[in-house]
């Protein structure tokens, strides 16, 4: 779990006007995979504008190119999902609830970013979570 969620902040780093979409993926990807862990293919962050999700969609795994050039303005939902062993899953029959394919751990962490000239604003998280990623909850 800690493993998930610090991949979210290690992707957010690169998450500024000019730089590229893909890069805050190859971050995430770079993260996770240090620690032996897989990052989830199927499913994917997302942008966030008058419908929930929207393009463009914001894997958590390195793609071919650089991606979209960031620009202020753009708000994103990063939510990288992490599984201890493949990272292949499946829709149970209710075609809502996913499993890891092999039945490993899973884990996934999410928060909605607003893209900034000097970097992002963490929307989903309070001022104090926002400095050191930790929430009181958490304490």
């Amino acid at each position: 779990m800690e493993v998930t969620r610090q991949s979210f902040f290690e992707g957010i780093k690169l998450a500024k006007e000019g730089n590229h979409l893909f890069e805050i993926s190859a971050a995430i990807q770079d993260y996770v995979e240090s620690f032996g862990y897989s990052v989830v293919r199927d499913l994917v962050g997302h942008g966030i504008g008058t419908h929930l999700h929207e393009d463009p969609q914001i894997p958590n795994f390195r793609q071919k190119g650089r991606g979209l050039k960031l620009q202020a303005g753009m708000t994103l939902a990063v939510e990288p999902m992490v599984n201890a062993g493949s990272y292949d899953v499946e829709w149970l029959d209710d075609d809502w609830t996913v499993v890891t394919e092999d039945g490993s751990l899973s884990a996934h962490y999410e928060n909605t970013i607003l893209i900034t000239k000097d970097g992002c604003e963490i929307l989903t998280l309070l001022p104090e979570e926002q400095k050191t990623g930790v929430s009181d909850a958490e304490k």
